[in-house]
């Protein structure tokens, strides 16, 4: 009976030790489990060499992700095709949190819609090293330059889809792969056979020069040029600075004589006396007055020209006529001296008549 109670207890303690392990798992893995997750695919044209099946995928260093399948796109797509003509495609898939990728546009990428417009703004998937331990991750993020390269695929992907663009290690691998072509496509051997020919034919040039005969014509001219220089500009150097030093000694003792004239003392007290006495006119407040006196007689001119100039014209008829009259008055004194005193001129006698009458005399 003991040894039944002794199962009986073992078994309840069992089963108790597997519900608590189970419990614990549910509150341990709970947020895991209800978390939303979203399947994406991506297609390499290249080697994904390192990347297995639970790597991590990230956005900008931050987890997102886990990679959960890693296939060729002719096993999924284009089986009704020949296998000469299928795409080589590596296909990766994996599970994301949509929440933890912020679209610039849309609040996720959980939508094929939100994820084609982050993928028109530079949306990319590439392989990204992990240390130096040979093992791959895949990173998610925008690139720069846009409209970023994009694989041709002529099928709808199940998946969201968002497009891969070439690893760092690739683009270094194309890159040194592109420069040893073009040198093994260099005709290395026939560059140096040219070098070769070119060196031998700048010898022999060099050496059927007359070097010798060259320097010794170069010593014969250099002397030459030499003696001509000696023999002939220093004599016109020195004739012409003898010339220079007479000049400037004229000029430099009429320099003097002028510095020491009376006229040149004086002029600084003439100069001195007269702002003396412009500073004594401008400082006088009657030249203030005057001007003042100047400005208002200046107006009252202005004012007398400028109302009264029909008046001025008659006036000035008036003055003329009366010069006229003057004038005719003073010739008929000049030929009638009597009418100036005594009336009218006497009558216009006909020509040959004899007066009647004598003149009459003037009164004394």
């Amino acid at each position: 009976m003991s040894q039944r109670a002794n199962y009986f207890k073992l078994g309840l303690f069992v089963i108790g030790a597997v519900a608590a392990g189970v419990a614990v798992l549910l509150i341990v893995g709970t947020g895991a489990w209800f978390k939303s997750r979203t399947t994406i695919e991506t297609y390499f044209n290249e080697s994904v060499q390192g990347l297995d099946i639970g790597s991590k995928m990230k956005y900008r260093g931050v987890v997102i992700g886990e990679v959960t399948s890693i296939s060729f796109t002719y096993v999924r797509y284009e089986q009704d095709k020949p296998m000469s003509q299928r795409k080589r495609y590596v296909m990766v898939e994996a599970q994301i949190e949509p929440r933890l990728v912020g679209g610039k546009v849309a609040n996720d990428i959980a939508s094929p819609e939100s994820t084609a417009l982050e993928v028109a703004r530079g949306l990319r998937v590439h392989l990204a090293p992990q240390g130096i331990t040979g093992t791959n991750y895949l990173e998610l993020d925008y690139v720069d330059t846009l409209p970023a390269p994009v694989l041709p695929i002529d099928w709808t992907p199940q998946d969201i889809y968002i497009p891969s663009t070439p690893s760092t290690v690739q683009t270094f691998v194309s890159a040194a792969t592109e420069i040893i072509d073009r040198l093994h496509r260099l005709d290395i051997e026939g560059t140096v056979a040219n070098l070769n020919k070119l060196l031998v034919t700048a010898n022999d040039r060099i050496a059927g020069v007359d070097t010798a005969g060259l320097s010794r014509h170069a010593d014969r001219t250099l002397t030459r040029l030499d003696t001509t220089l000696d023999g002939i500009a220093s004599r016109k150097i020195s004739d012409q600075a003898v010339g220079l030093l007479t000049e400037l000694r004229q000029t430099n003792a009429e320099l003097r004589t002028f510095l020491d004239s009376a006229e040149l003392r004086k002029l600084p007290q003439d100069t001195s006396a007269t702002l003396a006495s412009v500073r004594a006119l401008v400082g006088d407040p009657k030249l203030a007055q005057s001007v003042a006196h100047m400005e208002r007689t200046l107006g009252r001119l202005d004012r007398i020209f400028g109302g009264g100039e029909a008046d001025l014209g008659a006036t000035f008829e008036n003055l003329r006529q009366i010069t006229d009259n003057l004038r005719d008055l003073t010739e008929d004194a000049k030929r009638y001296p009597s009418n100036l005193l005594f009336g009218a001129p006497p009558p216009t006698l006909p020509f040959g008549a004899a007066r009647s009458s004598p003149i009459p005399e003037l009164p004394r």
